[in-house]
């Protein structure tokens, strides 16, 4: 196990190297120049070649790609060019842990309902309740967010009074956390329940669980000892990368909602030209998803004692 784990993180500065030069040569040679945004309508041709001279942007490419890169790995993201002087480190970390807050809450919410949901509708096959189950998880999924977040307000904002009705973010604890944590974890419950569904019962036509039956083992212990441990192996997949995702944030939610979250400031990094942000954002999230890649495949050697690395 340990010999799997360290030849799978020899691959991640691999992985690091190929995103991040993938990133750096996109800001370097795309349309558009973060120093033209930075002035707007104060550009001026000299003025912009003195601030291009500050900020290192008429060097050559392998030298500011090298630089930026010897600063990650030392914990250095650089400074913003939108906003001058302040470190990359010290805006996107605090944004990062409000959508993770974020992103728990609406993954408590999926798991919550959507793997018990799943897995006893997996039991009803052929009856009214498994086909109805998957036509509401079907369009559950294909609300998008903007119609979701508007009929929450209206429903238990205004005619219930159930949720409050007040955007902005004050916490996991805060109860402005619910309508979006709703409105991200909605389609992750039908998600989950059709996933749990499907993995359900493919283990019940399994030979094992019609032995474990015809050994005179009651259904409970059936399907708490044999049939949850084995449909669950899709679910760490799933379960893994949503971990890695926590970081990413919702912007759609997040600028509905005015949730001071990471989507939407890597969404107006963008339109800034704002490199150094970008590149910390997506360096990050690559590194997150390799690990959480790992941390599945760890995952399953404990779940599945038939699975075995070397």
């Amino acid at each position: 196990m340990w010999v799997y784990i360290l030849r799978r993180l020899t691959l991640l500065p691999l992985m690091v190297f190929a995103v991040s030069l993938i990133t750096f040569s996109l800001g370097h040679y795309g349309p558009g120049d973060p120093v033209r945004v930075m002035m707007g309508n104060k550009y001026d041709s000299a003025a912009a070649e003195r601030v291009r001279s500050e900020l290192g942007l008429d060097r050559p490419f392998y030298v500011q790609y090298g630089e930026y890169m010897w600063g990650f790995v030392q914990g250095d993201f650089g400074e913003s060019f939108r906003y001058v002087g302040q470190p990359v480190r010290d805006l996107i970390i605090p944004k990062m842990w409000v959508s993770a807050q974020l992103s728990i809450a609406a993954m408590i919410i999926s798991l919550g309902v959507g793997l018990p949901l799943g897995f006893h509708i997996a039991h009803k096959q052929g009856e009214w309740q498994d086909p109805a189950a998957v036509t509401i998880a079907l369009v559950l999924m294909s609300i998008p967010i903007m119609v979701t977040v508007p009929a929450l307000l209206w429903v238990g904002s205004l005619k219930t009074v159930i949720l409050p009705s007040w955007a902005g973010w004050g916490g996991f604890f805060d109860l402005r956390i619910v309508v979006p944590a709703i409105t991200m974890g909605v389609p992750g419950i039908a998600g989950m329940t059709r996933l749990m569904r499907a993995s359900t019962l493919d283990v019940l036509g399994q030979d094992f669980v019609r032995t474990a039956h015809s050994k005179g083992l009651g259904p409970i212990t059936v399907d708490r000892r044999h049939v949850l441990r084995n449909a669950s192996i899709p679910i760490v997949t799933i379960l893994a990368f949503s971990l890695a995702g926590l970081i990413g944030g919702s912007f759609i939610t997040e600028r509905i909602m005015g949730i001071p979250g990471i989507g939407q400031f890597a969404v107006e990094s963008i339109f800034n030209r704002d490199y150094p942000v970008i590149m910390a954002i997506t360096l990050i999230g690559a590194i997150a998803f390799v690990l959480a890649n790992l941390l599945a495949d760890i995952a399953y050697a404990f779940i599945d004692p038939r699975i075995r690395y070397r």
